[in-house]
């Protein structure tokens, strides 16, 4: 039997991010393992997700008289469950809930990280089959160790996350994650049940040619916005075009797509919603860091995402992100 050595797993390359710093703990490790447990059996059911019409929707009750719930609420169970019973998470931050789960008990109480996640970004492309995915946050406690996490934990700016990254449930499911030493991708291979490293060293292409944002807004969207957004419509090939515009209506998607080719992906406040829609904790401080580490930018449209000072955990905020030299080009329209 031969066995390819050059295929290397999210566990063996987690162990050998450790060997390299001799006094990690292997808390920061763990929690990413916990997290991609947590991935794959989501991934099961959104495979399942085109048979929600026969199996029983919402609301419904199977066949063993239990009730089905929606997969958005499955994947936050599982999130939950899954981080709760490891050794490496002291609480955590739902966008499916009001406030923070702390897991006061004396393992979590003595762990040094805190969790943020959206559990299933864009579930509402569910029905047409369109790729989904998984947001987390890490953070370093700054609170005391042995005693319950607080919200203060929570509430850091972007600049203070450990690592961050995001699954996408597509053609294959892949995990992206970020630490401060770079962005590595690691697809799910269904022959083994294992992540494994197929995308290593991500970097943002400076330059691309897709920009991503809803059109239908565009009337409603600030005047330097519009000029950008028309620029981009001009777009030649004497001037570094022509773009393309992608707009799947799933950020972890079209985030996905840029962060690989190349792109800026766009959700301006509106007049009717000033702070736009996105969660800073849930989505835009982890692609914001994420996509930084790669090389590129993400803004509110007049600082840094990760600058910003969260006040609330539903806090929302405009957001602009994409490509470095695309980023720079946006800044002149929003600076003028």
């Amino acid at each position: 039997m031969i066995i390819n050595r050059r295929i290397q797993t999210l566990d063996e390359f987690t162990i050998q991010q450790m060997r390299d710093f001799p006094h990690a703990t292997g808390e920061l490790a763990g929690l990413l393992r916990d997290i991609g447990l947590a991935a794959k059996r989501v991934n099961v059911e959104v495979n399942k997700a085109g048979l929600v019409d026969i199996l029983g929707d919402a609301g419904s009750i199977n066949v063993q008289g239990e009730e089905v719930k929606k997969l958005d609420v499955y994947a936050n169970n599982q999130f939950v469950g899954v981080l709760q019973h490891g050794i490496s998470c002291a609480g955590i931050g739902s966008e499916e809930l009001d406030d923070i789960v702390v897991f006061d008990d004396p393992v979590s109480n003595n762990s040094k990280y805190v969790c943020l996640f959206d559990p299933l970004d864009g579930s509402s492309n569910i029905d047409v089959n369109v790729s989904i995915g998984t947001i987390f946050s890490v953070f370093r406690r700054v609170s005391e160790l042995g005693r319950p996490a607080t919200k203060e934990d929570f509430l850091q700016q972007g600049n203070k996350q450990v690592a961050a990254g995001y699954v996408i449930y597509g053609s294959s499911t892949m995990l992206v994650y970020a630490t401060r030493r770079g962005v590595n991708g690691f697809t799910l291979d269904p022959s083994i049940g294992e992540y494994t490293l197929s995308h290593p060293n991500i970097v943002c292409p400076d330059k691309g040619k897709m920009y991503s944002v809803n059109h239908g807004n565009f009337f409603q969207y600030d005047e330097p916005v519009k000029k950008y957004i028309t620029a981009c419509q001009k777009k030649d090939k004497t001037n570094g075009g022509p773009y393309t515009q992608r707009y799947i209506g799933s950020m972890v998607a079209d985030v996905h797509r840029n962060l690989i080719k190349g792109g800026i992906f766009m959700y301006p406040g509106t007049t009717d919603k000033p702070k736009g829609k996105l969660r800073l904790l849930y989505e835009c401080n982890p692609f914001a860091f994420i996509v930084e580490r790669a090389g590129g930018m993400a803004t509110n449209g007049k600082i840094r995402i990760l600058d910003v000072q969260p006040t609330e955990l539903h806090q929302r905020t405009p957001l602009f992100i994409g490509s470095k030299g695309m980023m720079e080009e946006l800044n002149s329209f929003l600076d003028s």
